[in-house]
């Protein structure tokens, strides 16, 4: 990596923390938020949150075409400021159509930020450093969701409107800072795998991605993993947790920060565990680890053992989700790039971005209402989910080169061709 491509970086990884610690501050309080403080009852609720799932499946489809011709820098400032001036609108809106018109910006600007910001991390990294680079975003992501959401708590008061319009304007002033530290990064050209097809026009061409066969079949890994993980975290799963395991709310939470303490311990340990080993493969692993996690739950809820018990099991289902989302960060995320013809990556990430919202958007509506009253079956049916993630995996790693499955292959390739070019010099 070259020294501009590392202070480009550097900005990027800053930017992406500032965002995540502003999301925390109003993710989990948003339904409490509309529901009581606002006093506009569940069901405006659960349309807000309706609304930014719609939002998103809306514009992904433009992003990508947008990130292609303009660059993704200019995306990302105006998805940033889109943001920016949802968030706020939110934090003043007090009738229902005027808080879902700011649910709708604020949607849609965080949901083209994603592959915004993945396009960036491509074009200022290399095949040497692009898992890394990954594993630092979602490392970062996690760490700023989590302290955001521990003083946004301690700041929220739901007797208070004002302190819910302080916790959205904190979040608006976050995006804005993004945006200022973003527009002062200078995108080098960063070099592509030899064997990755140019692209013949810089127009995103979905035609072109649904005829690569490697890709359509990595979407449809992803839908799974979406679907059978986070899709289930606030939804099904804790359903069953109350339900089935009697687990109280306060150890909901307990479990939930579980989560994001294993992938803040556990990252980079497991990064330099995965970076020489084939992405298929690990990706396998990750539905194993899964598949595990959900026998767990089943104790938790099944198992008939004690209350602690049943919560220290549940605990573990949500630590256990937590390191395999470790495992895929520094590999699903660069396998997209990898995959990518050059000038495309931006509509990759896109495509893929959209495939992430939509199993966000059909996993609770399936896992709720099985993980609140079908407790075996809904155990039984994600522990299959997870097993076929093992499966898809390994069918995937046959569909890829053995650079885009051992992306270290490409290091070493261009250390041996230096290597010989130098031998040719001397012996000359």
């Amino acid at each position: 990596m070259t020294r501009a491509m590392g202070a480009a970086m550097r900005r990027i990884h800053v930017g992406n923390a500032l965002s995540a610690f502003g999301l925390g501050f109003t993710v989990p309080y948003l339904y409490v938020y509309v529901a009581q403080v606002r006093g506009l009852g569940a069901m405006t609720a659960g349309f807000v949150l309706a609304v930014f799932a719609v939002a998103a499946l809306i514009v992904l489809p433009f992003a990508g075409r947008a990130i292609v011709r303009r660059g993704p820098l200019p995306v990302l400032l105006t998805a940033l400021v889109t943001a920016a001036i949802g968030a706020l609108s939110l934090g003043l809106a007090g009738s229902g159509p005027s808080v879902l018109a700011a649910a709708a910006l604020l949607g849609a600007g965080q949901a083209v930020m994603q592959p915004a910001l993945a396009t960036l991390i491509v074009d200022c990294s290399t095949a040497d450093t692009r898992s890394r680079a990954f594993a630092t975003q979602f490392f970062l992501q996690n760490l700023g969701l989590g302290v955001g959401g521990l003083i946004g708590g301690h700041l929220v008061d739901t007797t208070k409107v004002s302190s819910f319009t302080v916790l959205f304007a904190i979040e608006a002033t976050m995006f804005l800072l993004l945006a200022a530290v973003m527009a002062t990064v200078r995108i080098p050209h960063s070099p592509r795998f030899a064997d990755t097809p140019a692209s013949s026009s810089a127009k995103g061409s979905w035609k072109q991605l649904l005829g690569n066969r490697a890709m359509v079949q990595l979407s449809v890994l992803g839908f799974v993993l979406f679907f059978a993980c986070y899709g289930q975290f606030e939804s099904g799963l804790s359903a069953y947790g109350v339900e089935a395991a009697g687990i109280s709310t306060s150890a909901l939470g307990t479990a939930l920060a579980a989560n994001t303490l294993m992938i803040v311990v556990a990252q980079f340990a497991v990064l330099r565990f995965v970076e020489r080993r084939r992405r298929s493969r690990v990706i396998a692993g990750v539905g194993l680890v899964w598949a595990v996690a959900w026998v767990v739950a089943g104790y938790a809820g099944l198992g008939h053992g004690s209350q602690e018990m049943a919560t220290a099991a549940f605990v573990s289902t949500y630590a256990l989700f937590g390191l395999g989302e470790a495992m895929l960060s520094p590999t699903v995320a660069p396998l997209v790039a990898d995959l990518a013809p050059e000038g495309m990556a931006g509509q990759y990430n896109s495509a893929f971005a959209l495939v992430k919202q939509l199993a966000l958007a059909v996993g609770p509506a399936v896992g709720g209402p099985m993980g609140a009253s079908l407790h075996a079956p809904y155990v039984v049916t994600f522990l299959l989910f997870s097993l076929g993630i093992s499966v898809l995996a390994v069918r995937l790693g046959k569909r890829l080169t053995d650079v885009q499955d051992r992306p270290w292959l490409a290091a070493r390739s261009r250390v041996v061709a230096r290597g010989g070019a130098a031998a040719e010099s001397v012996s000359a």
